[in-house]
């Protein structure tokens, strides 16, 4: 068999030695080698993946607006903690943007806080790790920032942070034919990776379609991201009091699992172009799945996590202050062509079309915090904007 250049042979090799020995493997643990593998994953080695030269953009590397109007809210999250010491913690922070972005804001527009915190990433990357420590190194060196597993932030008080995370979790390949579930499963050919459809038995995917109260369409394929449950109890469990801030494209399982969405919403991306194929570029592109921000929903109520918020990253970013900002970034400079520039480059933060706005989702939960009136979800009515912005 020929393999591409664009892929890693000795990751393709245990693939099929893996299929080979296991009679095929369900798509999840096949995704999972892709993204994870310790030695060759898309993840988990060197590689180029946010930004310009990379295979996607991230909305913390849009602007560095983005992590300073989400330092905004994690500040109203420590006052209404307390005002004490403070942990936040960021799971798969990836090159540091958001991190040092709001890290930076603090320090200047919130000093005290700012004393007062601790920034903890969780990050399984040996790769993002060294970066992280290179961009970061004037707030490790104040003694700010820490690396750390998630075990270790059991007892936490803060916030526990992630911006597009779960959609990189691995996910079961789900079918409905002839009324009946079937799981794909990934196996050998004389042509590479295929196909196989097989009768469902892993019944944590049929326990996960009641847990989120809805199901697929005769004739629809799906995704079902068992990690994410999983991964909401470990938060739950290590948080003692405060917020669990996830940002993430996706939506609620009535519109995920709609009856239009036909073919699920798994996508792959290498060098900025989108594809369906997961079988190809094996290693060397990522490949995602939209959140089911129900089934997190559901699952942090079962482990003592209350919904605060759920919206699209464009309201959340207009409650915690985006055009206010805009406007002072625009008021600072003199130069309409620069101003214009600005404007540009953030609305890609708030568009609906072509931008991150609608299809990313924001959702706040808490736990012993009650139900606070965040600054997130502040009605457009009451934003204020600073004098002469007009």
């Amino acid at each position: 068999m020929t393999i591409s250049v664009e892929e890693k042979p000795e990751l393709v090799e245990l693939l099929h030695r893996r299929i080979e020995e296991a009679g095929g493997i369900d798509f999840a643990e096949f995704m999972e080698h892709c993204l994870y593998h310790p030695e060759y994953g898309y993840y988990t080695t060197p590689r180029t993946r946010i930004g310009k030269e990379g295979d996607f953009f991230t909305s913390s590397s849009v602007h560095s607006m983005f992590g300073r109007l989400i330092s905004r809210q994690l500040v109203q999250m420590w006052q209404l903690l307390g005002e004490g010491d403070f942990t936040i913690a960021e799971q798969g922070a990836g090159e540091g943007h958001l991190c040092l972005d709001i890290l930076d804001a603090l320090a200047e527009e919130a000093p005290e806080f700012y004393q007062r915190l601790k920034y903890r990433i969780v990050e399984i990357s040996p790769d993002h790790r060294s970066g992280q420590n290179t961009k970061l190194k004037r707030h490790v060196d104040a003694g700010r920032v820490e690396w750390c597993t998630i075990d270790q932030l059991q007892g936490m008080e803060g916030c526990y942070l992630s911006n597009e995370l779960v959609d990189a979790f691995p996910v079961h390949l789900v079918d409905k034919n002839n009324g009946e579930l079937k799981e794909i499963f990934v196996v050998n050919s004389e042509k590479g990776f295929v196909e196989d459809v097989r009768p469902l038995e892993n019944k944590a995917i049929s326990d996960y379609f009641e847990l989120v109260e809805h199901g697929l369409l005769e004739g629809n394929r799906g995704e079902v991201n068992l990690q994410a449950l999983s991964w909401m109890k470990s938060v739950a469990r290590v948080l003692k009091r405060g917020f669990v801030l996830t940002i993430d494209y996706g939506y609620p399982a009535k519109e995920l699992y709609a009856p239009f969405r036909r073919n699920g919403t798994l996508l792959c991306y290498h060098k900025h172009q989108s594809n369906e194929n997961p079988y190809q570029r094996v290693g060397c592109q990522d490949i995602t799945a939209h959140i089911d921000f129900t089934a997190l929903q559901k699952v942090g109520e079962q482990n003592g996590l209350d919904s605060l918020y759920l919206g699209d990253q464009c309201n959340f970013l207009l409650g915690v202050g985006f055009l206010e900002a805009l406007m002072e970034l625009q008021m600072r400079t003199s130069d309409p062509q620069e101003a214009q520039a600005i404007r540009m480059t953030l609305k890609n933060l708030i568009m609906p079309e072509g931008g991150m706005g609608e299809s990313f989702k924001v959702l706040v939960q808490g736990k012993d915090v009650g139900q606070p009136d965040l600054l997130c979800a502040r009605k457009i009515s009451d934003i204020r904007l600073p004098p002469g912005a007009f």
